[in-house]
């Protein structure tokens, strides 16, 4: 086990080590997000004014649904061999733990929304009219809001027997605050406007929960 102090940096490397040997998770979401493209681009007119205001829609719907993938797996590796365990009687504090995970799950899904964004790009033709640097920091903002939760409920969910169904019935609603401040800000980008007011909005949720994350997250750790 890792000494206390380095838990996180190991528990954050084992886990991209171990993601880049099998690729489960990258390329599950890959196949989801690639079949949303698809599917919509042939439902709505790429070159028409109304796919501008909805791109932002469904390209953080695809991204959602795509991340409970990778959320999913967060902590199913850490059943096998006694892992989840041996964290919870080591004396490493458990917020190393969580936010190594969270950290985790936050590359792996920067990795998929910097591949298929170039293709949402494409298939919609899509170019913004207004501040570009702001869709940088919503893209962070927002992902960071359904990785801190998502990795939260992923452990929550853990013990269940339907784990895969009980993670988005407990995601799906705490998120819908930042995901309607992600795609109001991008669609505001993408048709000229400005994003400052969503953006902050973002910020203080992100604040929030990742604060109840981690005041919260030994308990259910350490939850039989």
């Amino acid at each position: 086990m890792p000494a206390p102090t380095g838990i996180m940096p190991a528990t954050l490397r084992k886990d991209l080590r171990l993601e880049w040997r099998s690729k489960d998770a990258i390329n599950s979401m890959l196949f989801f997000s690639l079949l949303v493209v698809v599917v919509f681009s042939f439902s709505f007119d790429p070159n028409a004014e109304e796919s501008r205001r909805i791109a932002g829609g469904l390209i953080w719907v695809a991204f959602l649904f795509a991340a409970v993938v990778a959320l999913n797996q967060t902590w199913a590796r850490e059943i096998r061999n006694q892992v989840l365990d041996a964290y919870r009687v080591s004396p490493a504090p458990a917020n190393s733990l969580f936010l190594a995970k969270a950290i985790g799950n936050f590359i792996f899904v920067s990795v998929l929304e910097a591949l298929m964004t170039p293709l949402f790009v494409i298939f919609y033709q899509l170019r913004p009219l207004g501040p570009t640097w702001q869709l940088l920091i919503v893209a962070a903002l927002g992902t960071w809001a359904l990785v801190v939760n998502g990795t939260f409920f992923a452990a929550m969910s853990l013990r269940t027997r339907s784990r895969e169904i009980m993670l988005p019935l407990l995601l799906f609603p705490i998120s819908i605050p930042a995901l309607l401040a992600m795609v109001q800000a991008t669609a505001n980008v993408l048709t000229g406007g400005g994003a400052r007011v969503w953006i902050a909005l973002l910020l203080s949720y992100d604040l929030v929960f990742t604060t109840a994350c981690l005041l919260l997250f030994e308990t259910v750790l350490n939850a039989e």
